[in-house]
């Protein structure tokens, strides 16, 4: 068997675990499954194969989802829980001195325990009283950053934005669909296909459980299909400062 056909049955015989493992209902293993065959897809550039993983690794993550906003927990955090401390299922509203990149550290944390969980990270309020809430991802030379300003929930002290209690479930699906509805408009356009790809993924590890922005990456899969490699590196210009609106 050649290299290229040992790959290709590599990523079959994960993903048809994968699939087996969604009927168990062990989504934590079925995603992580879904993620490597992605993972070696996108080496080989076989965005065929690419686009159908989206699909199995869209209902892993739904079901994450539902299982972390079905869960009783709901906290805010302004320190990340000591090491080995265990994290509980529910929806986390990580709060300054915290920043972006501390919730990708809590959420792998989370996914070792297979603890679901929802995550959202907020900045310190605008002059407007509104937030901005902040996810983040991977890039070729710096990190993908996505913000999108949003109303805090009712019930918080207008005076030192203080929480008296967690934001309730409704507030974090709003809030998290329009951060990943943000890191779509925030992915270049116009660049070739295989970069296509790839900003996108970035963009996914930002906002990872966007149903949206997985059928983003699917679609741009399927159009990449057999295009030629992009002879230039995919690289953002240094105008395009990650850390701006």
């Amino acid at each position: 068997m050649s290299p290229a056909a040992a790959r290709s049955q590599r990523i079959d015989d994960l993903m048809e675990k994968a699939s087996l493992l969604l009927e168990s209902t062990d989504y934590f293993e079925a995603d992580a499954h879904c993620s490597r065959a992605l993972s070696l897809a996108l080496a080989a550039r076989d965005f065929d194969r690419m686009a159908r993983i989206c699909l199995p690794l869209q209902e892993a993550r739904r079901q994450r989802r539902h299982e972390a906003l079905d869960a009783p927990g709901a906290f805010v955090l302004t320190a990340l829980p000591p090491a080995g401390a265990p994290i509980a299922p529910g929806r986390y509203l990580l709060m300054p001195p915290l920043v972006g990149i501390q919730a990708r550290e809590f959420r792998e944390v989370a996914d070792r325990q297979k603890s679901p969980t929802l995550v959202l990270v907020r900045e310190p309020t605008t002059r407007s009283g509104r937030w901005p809430i902040v996810g983040v991802g991977t890039g070729p030379r710096e990190p993908f950053v996505v913000r999108v300003l949003v109303d805090p929930p009712a019930h918080v002290n207008g005076v030192n934005g203080t929480l008296p209690y967690p934001p309730d479930p409704a507030w974090f699906i709003r809030t998290q669909e329009s951060l990943g509805d943000a890191a779509i408009l925030k992915v270049p356009r116009g660049v070739p296909a295989d970069h296509h790809v790839e900003d996108l993924l970035d963009a996914l590890e930002a906002v990872r459980d966007h149903e949206k922005l997985i059928q983003a990456v699917a679609q741009a899969c399927r159009e990449a299909v057999g295009t030629p490699p992009s002879p230039t590196p995919r690289r953002r210009p240094i105008m395009d400062n990650p850390n701006s609106f």
